[in-house]
C-alpha cells in the first residue's frame, strides 16, 4: 500500500480524497448537522480546517459519492438527490478600501450564475443573491445549499479603518439577511469564520442561525482529537515523543469532553519532524498585541482570565473586548467553567506550549520596543539553569536600560506598576524550557511568580519603590516561607527579590539567596 500524503495546506476535499491524502473523517458531524437543523454558524481560529469542512459539505450535497467511499456517512446518505450549492468565500484578497467588498461579492455571484447557466437580475448585490437562490431552486427543483467561508474577514481586514469596517459590516448584514428572506429556496446554510460578531450587529436579519461554536457536541467538529492521531497518523507519529506532542500542540477546548490539536501544527510536525511554532508563525498578532497594550492589559493576567459567555462571544467594531479577541483568535482557550445559579463563567488559559512561548516572545518585543530583547533568551536559559544570579542581574538591568524613553511616556501600560513585572514575566515565559506559575498560592500567601527550569526552582517577588531596599521584597519571601511548597522536590530553590524604581525606570535591587 502506497504511503499516504500529508494534506498540508490542502483545503479541497476532492483533492485530498483523489490524491490519497490522510483524512480525518468529519462526516459524522455533517450528518448530525443536517439531521438536526438547517442554518448554522461556527467560529474557530485560523487554520483549523474550516474551509475543508465547508468543501466537504459542498461535495456531499452535490452528490460526489465516490469521494465518500469508506467514510461514515457513505451508507447513510441519499445519493440519488443532488442539490445546487452556492459557496461564497471572503478569504482571498483584501477588503480594506471602499467598494472592494461589494465588487468581490458581486463577481462571485456572477461566476456562480454563469457556471449554473442562470441569470440573476437583482438591482444590487443582495438582490442578485436572492434571485440566484430562487432561479437555482426553480431550475433544479431542489432547494439551495448556501456556504459562506471567512464570513468576517472583510470586517477584520479593515479594523484599522473603522469607516470601511462599518461599511463592510452593513453590506454583509444585508447580504446575510437575504438568506433568511429566501428561506423557501434554501435547504441548508453554514457560515464560518474566526470572529463571533454579535447577532445584533451582523445577523439581525438571520435570526434562525444556530451558533454551534460552544456546543459541546460539536467541540471537535474542527481539529484533531487524540483518537484521530492514533487512528489516522499512527505510522507518522512513530519516533516522536507523544507527551511532547501533546504539550506543544494539544489543548484547545470548546467545552467538549476532550481537547483538540491544531491540524496545521500536527501536519507540519509530521512533515518536518521537529517542534516549532508552525501555526503561530503563519500569522502576526500585531492587532491583538496593540489592543492589549492600549487597554493596559497585564500579560501576567492572561493565563487565568475570567469571562462570561456573552462577553466571550461578543466582537464588534466599536468595542473589542480583549477576552473575546484572545479566545476567538486561538491565543487563549477555555480551561475551566463555573456556574452559579443561572450565571456561567469561563476561565481562560493558554492552550499549549507553542502559543504560550510564542505570544510572550511577541509581547516582550512590543513591551520593550527593543528587537534585541529576544537575543537575551538563550543566555537567560543558561543563567537560570546554572543558578548564575550575577548574570541574571546584569541581563535584566541591560534589558530595562535598553527600553526607549519615548516608550515609557507614550505607552499606556508603561504607566502602571505592573509594567515592570510584565516585562520580567514575558522574558521568562519566552525562555525555552521554563514552567511558570503566576501568583503561586501557598498556606502563607501568594508568591508573585514561580519558575521551574532545568531542575531548579526560582520564587520571585516584585516591588516598585522610590529607593532601593524600602520594598522589603526579600523579607516577604523569607517570612511567608514560600519555599516550603517545593522542598519535597529536592531541587535547589532560589528566592529572588526584584525592586524597580519608577523614576529611573530600571532595577534598583536584585537580591537572591538559596532557601
Amino acid at each position: 500500500m502506497a504511503q499516504r500524503i500529508l494534506p498540508i495546506g490542502i483545503q479541497t476535499f476532492r483533492k485530498i480524497r483523489e490524491d490519497g491524502c490522510h483524512y480525518v473523517d468529519k462526516t459524522p458531524w455533517i450528518e448530525r448537522l443536517v439531521n438536526g437543523g438547517s442554518h448554522y454558524f461556527l467560529s474557530r481560529p485560523r487554520r483549523f480546517g474550516k474551509s475543508l469542512f465547508l468543501d466537504t459539505i459542498k461535495e456531499l450535497f452535490e452528490g460526489s459519492e465516490s469521494l465518500f467511499e469508506g467514510l461514515a456517512i457513505h451508507d447513510r446518505w441519499d445519493w440519488s438527490v443532488r442539490y445546487p450549492v452556492v459557496r461564497l468565500s471572503f478569504g482571498g484578497g483584501t477588503h480594506n478600501s471602499p467598494g472592494s467588498l461589494e465588487r468581490d461579492a458581486g463577481a462571485q455571484l456572477d461566476r456562480i450564475g454563469k457556471e449554473a447557466e442562470v441569470d440573476p437580475r437583482g438591482v444590487d448585490v443582495s438582490g442578485r443573491f436572492r434571485d440566484l437562490l430562487h432561479e437555482l431552486h426553480a431550475k433544479t427543483t431542489q432547494r439551495v445549499v448556501v456556504l459562506v467561508d471567512e464570513y468576517d474577514k472583510p470586517i477584520v481586514d479593515a479594523l484599522d479603518r473603522p469607516d470601511v469596517a462599518r461599511a463592510n459590516r452593513d453590506f454583509l448584514r444585508g447580504l446575510y439577511a437575504t438568506i433568511k428572506d429566501a428561506d423557501a429556496d434554501v435547504r441548508f446554510c453554514f457560515l464560518t469564520g474566526v470572529s463571533r460578531f454579535s447577532k445584533v450587529s451582523l445577523f439581525s436579519g438571520l435570526n434562525n442561525l444556530i451558533d454551534i461554536t460552544l456546543k459541546p457536541e460539536y467541540s471537535s467538529v474542527c481539529g484533531y482529537t487524540e483518537a484521530d492521531l492514533d487512528r489516522v497518523f499512527a505510522e507518522e507519529l512513530r519516533g516522536l515523543d507523544r507527551e511532547r506532542v501533546r504539550e506543544w500542540y494539544n489543548g484547545y477546548s470548546w467545552l467538549g469532553d476532550e481537547k483538540v490539536y491544531n491540524p496545521f501544527d500536527v501536519l507540519l510536525l509530521l512533515f518536518h519532524r521537529r517542534f516549532n511554532a508552525w501555526w503561530f508563525e503563519t500569522g502576526s498578532p500585531t492587532f491583538l498585541v496593540d489592543t492589549l497594550l492600549e487597554r493596559a492589559i497585564n500579560p501576567l493576567a492572561l493565563d487565568g482570565m475570567v469571562s462570561g459567555e456573552e462577553l466571550l462571544g461578543t466582537f464588534d467594531i466599536d468595542r473589542i473586548e480583549p477576552e473575546a479577541l484572545l479566545f476567538q483568535t486561538g491565543y487563549l482557550t477555555i480551561v475551566g467553567k463555573e456556574t452559579r445559579a443561572d450565571d456561567t463563567r469561563y476561565r481562560l488559559g493558554y492552550p499549549n506550549r507553542e502559543v504560550f512561548k510564542s505570544l510572550n516572545r511577541h509581547l516582550l518585543r512590543n513591551l520593550t520596543r527593543d528587537r534585541r530583547s529576544e537575543d537575551h533568551l538563550f543566555r537567560l536559559y543558561d543563567m537560570l539553569a546554572d543558578g548564575d544570579i550575577d548574570g541574571l542581574r546584569g541581563l535584566f538591568h541591560a534589558l530595562f536600560a535598553g527600553i526607549p524613553y519615548e516608550w515609557h511616556t507614550g505607552n499606556p501600560i508603561a504607566r502602571f506598576e505592573g509594567y515592570y513585572a510584565s516585562v520580567f514575566y514575558a522574558c521568562l515565559a519566552a525562555t525555552p524550557g521554563t514552567s511558570m506559575t503566576v501568583e503561586d498560592s501557598t498556606s502563607r500567601g501568594r508568591a508573585d511568580l514561580t519558575v521551574r527550569i532545568a531542575g531548579r526552582v526560582y520564587i520571585f517577588e516584585f516591588k516598585v519603590v522610590d529607593q532601593a531596599g524600602e520594598g522589603s521584597a526579600m523579607a516577604q519571601l523569607r517570612d511567608r516561607a514560600y519555599a516550603d511548597k517545593y522542598r519535597s522536590l529536592g531541587e535547589p530553590i532560589h528566592l529572588v527579590a526584584v525592586e524597580f524604581n519608577g523614576q529611573t525606570r530600571n532595577l534598583v535591587a536584585f537580591e537572591a539567596e538559596r532557601a
